[in-house]
């Protein structure tokens, strides 16, 4: 399969690639010549997504040569993935910020002032904050900052050390010096661009302000026109200011990102974050939906940035999200490939697991190289699935399972408690659902330990059982799962893929293998 990758890739290389992108301040792309192997084509190149799966409305920060990101985690637990990287490319899960359960977590900003590192984020109308001395945790427990009606907060420090949340809608409130509360009430701030009525968009939806300083200027980076729906919907957009308060002027090149077509490859491109690497460029971390991948979620994607002569930045002329991109500086030292399986060898539930709508903390035990999960509720809907963030048009999963007598266990593709798809074991049969209905069952004869397979190919669900993780028994039903995706369902989710188990007792599962296709 690797070899295969490598070669396809740089098939594309050879056909796109004849100049590269020389990217920095204030620089035009130059012409440069084309690598002469696929290996150092390779290696000099990314290919969005940075992160593929369901990581969206990502926060990026760079503290010497190390880079911080996490990104919105909804109805999982734990929440808030913190990631480290050294390139921008290659990306390391290293701690979650947040145990406690608050509700849906929306889009956070991951900042450091002084010696303290502070995430703020929006939970079920409110907004919060938790606090670390280092990215690696430990975190604080979430702060109430009793701020409601807006999300999306992001941080900036003025020119007098004063400390401000940008908001959505425009709005800015001042906080305490320490961080941990709010001033005075929300003033009017930036009322974004206003885009051309005619454009395919789900709404104007001002939010997701994100700061930069630079040069004298305080730019907001927010998006607009909504985060799913049509091709065209999102967007980034930028205004700038003298004073962290404004007035603001708009910047004469927006959108900066927005999805021109839906022939495009990534859709409803928002959301974005500036961040600069060692040698001094510039590079936007944003999301966008993989066009025919919206089960997917809004995947992490990232551009190059130029700064003109007037200050302002923009997408440099001929660079596409969908086309090869120079990598920035940086030396590579991490690398996510397949780090969605898990052999259960370590002391602790790996951090590529997440618990639908609970923190899994009280119902997992890692013993003697094995999951062991309890049953939780007497159905599936209310099970809270233990998920992986699938990441590829095409991949399987498969598990070894152990049930105690009473217990109901399984493999699944789960968008929420009524999207999903599923396959299921208990004492008596296998059976395959496709959200609550049943589709078809056959009888179990391997008893209580066997194996479950999970097919995903391009959006086509097929399912298995096997006695030995060899032979494998299809169960005789496809289900095309293309539409368990936001437009469909809503909540912002992605469909992912994970284990359950529900009834009495306990199910042990051993060796979780998820494989890209």
């Amino acid at each position: 399969m690797k070899h295969f990758k490598h070669t396809r890739r740089a098939a594309l290389l050879s056909m796109l690639l004849t100049s590269g992108y020389l990217i920095g301040c204030s620089q035009q792309p130059t012409n440069q010549a084309k690598p002469q192997d696929a290996t150092a084509t390779t290696n000099a190149y990314y290919q969005n997504p940075v992160i593929g799966g369901d990581y969206p409305d990502p926060s990026v920060l760079r503290v010497g040569k190390d880079y911080y990101m996490t990104h919105s985690s909804f109805d999982y637990y734990p929440g808030l993935l913190v990631w480290h990287s050294t390139d921008l490319v290659n990306w390391k899960r290293i701690a979650f910020a947040l145990n406690k359960n608050v509700g849906s977590v929306w889009a956070p900003d991951l900042i450091k002032h002084n010696d303290t590192y502070y995430i703020y984020f929006p939970a079920n109308g409110n907004n919060w904050v938790v606090t670390a001395r280092s990215p690696e945790g430990p975190w604080s427990e979430p702060v109430d900052l009793n701020l409601k009606g807006f999300i999306d907060p992001g941080h900036v420090v003025g020119p007098d050390d004063k400390r401000y949340l940008y908001l959505s809608k425009g709005y800015i409130i001042q906080l305490a010096d320490d961080g941990l509360s709010t001033v005075g009430e929300p003033i009017e701030g930036y009322a974004g661009w206003q885009f051309p009525k005619e454009w395919s968009t789900e709404c104007f939806c001002l939010e997701s302000p994100k700061s930069t300083v630079r040069n004298g200027y305080y730019y907001q980076t927010v998006a607009e026109g909504g985060t799913a729906g049509p091709a065209t919907s999102h967007m980034v957009v930028s205004g700038r200011a003298k004073s962290p308060l404004g007035p603001w002027e708009n910047s004469p090149y927006n959108p900066v990102i927005h999805t021109e077509s839906r022939k495009d490859r990534w859709w409803s491109q928002g959301h974005g974050t500036l961040v600069d690497d060692v040698n001094g460029n510039w590079w936007i971390m944003y999301h966008g939906y993989e066009k025919d991948y919206h089960t997917l979620g809004r995947q992490t994607l990232m551009l190059p940035i130029e700064w003109t002569k007037d200050d302002w930045f923009r997408v440099p002329e001929g660079v596409k999200s969908s086309e090869p991109i120079r990598k920035p500086a940086g030396a590579t030292s991490v690398s996510t490939e397949d780090s969605l399986s898990d052999d259960f060898s370590g002391q602790q539930l790996g951090l590529q697991w997440q618990a639908f709508k609970e923190h899994p903390s009280e119902r997992v035990e890692i013993k003697n190289g094995k999951l062991v999960l309890k049953a939780k509720g007497t159905s599936f809907e209310n099970s809270s699935p233990l998920l992986v963030n699938a990441a590829d048009q095409k991949y399987e999963i498969q598990v070894a399972y152990t049930l105690d007598e009473g217990a109901t266990a399984g493999l699944t593709l789960y968008y929420n408690e009524q999207g999903n798809v599923r396959i299921s074991v208990d004492a008596n049969q296998f059976t395959v659902y496709n959200q609550q209905n049943r589709k078809i069952s056959e009888k179990n004869e391997l008893g209580r330990h066997g194996y479950l397979r999970i097919l995903n190919d391009e959006n086509e669900v097929s399912f298995y059982y096997s006695q030995d993780g060899k032979d494998w028994t299809r169960v005789e039903r496809t289900i095309y799962a293309s539409g368990f995706n936001h437009n469909i369902f809503g909540r912002f989710l992605s469909l992912r893929a994970g284990l359950f188990a529900f009834g009495e007792g306990k199910v042990t599962f051993d060796n979780f293998v998820y494989r890209k296709l």
